[in-house]
């Protein structure tokens, strides 16, 4: 039998689950002299972001990373189900699932990085940046040609409300 096109999936996505570092960041951080971690956001991520919220698909952040400016940032997009400090992202994933009633074959979740294969294995559409390792490629159903932090995020989103004809609709969203 042969292997689905990913695109064959767009139609039934319903919700968006992303890893933080290497997926909305490029994976650096920029430590100052107090210790302070500063990480980099794509706006045009966050204009995605944003609608796909506005067009009424779930988005949830699951993340390891435990920087309250990462909650702020999205908290402003409109994202309400951010978890950060998952060192099991299963029992976040599945706190999710239930709370929400989602079924995982209507999943995108991107991640980069070993972390995130668990849940990967477990959702419909698995996705990864171009930057992602080798492992997550391998089980990712669709690589971005953008790398994480550069436009990945916006990448999936934009394909899956153009397939489903939401993406037109909405050119006056707040995203900065």
């Amino acid at each position: 039998m042969e292997e689905k096109s990913y695109k064959e999936y767009l139609e039934h996505i319903s919700t968006f689950i992303f890893d933080v570092d290497g997926v909305l960041t490029d994976g650096t951080v920029t430590v100052t002299s107090t210790g302070e971690l500063l990480r980099t956001m794509n706006i045009k991520d966050g204009f995605a972001l944003k609608t796909a919220i506005d067009q009424g698909f779930n988005v949830c952040i699951i993340s390891g990373g435990s920087n309250e400016g990462v909650r702020i940032r999205l908290s402003g997009l409109g994202i309400t189900d951010i978890y950060l400090g998952a060192h099991n992202k299963i029992e976040q994933l599945n706190d999710y699932f239930s709370k929400k009633n989602i079924k995982a074959e209507n999943v995108l979740y991107m991640g980069d990085d070993i972390p995130d294969y668990p849940v990967m294995e477990l959702i419909g559409l698995p996705c990864c940046p171009q930057d992602a390792v080798p492992e997550i490629k391998g089980i990712s159903k669709y690589i971005s040609h953008k790398k994480g932090g550069k436009g990945a995020v916006r990448d999936v989103i934009e394909q899956v409300l153009k397939v489903q004809s939401k993406w037109n609709g909405n050119f006056n969203a707040k995203y900065d």
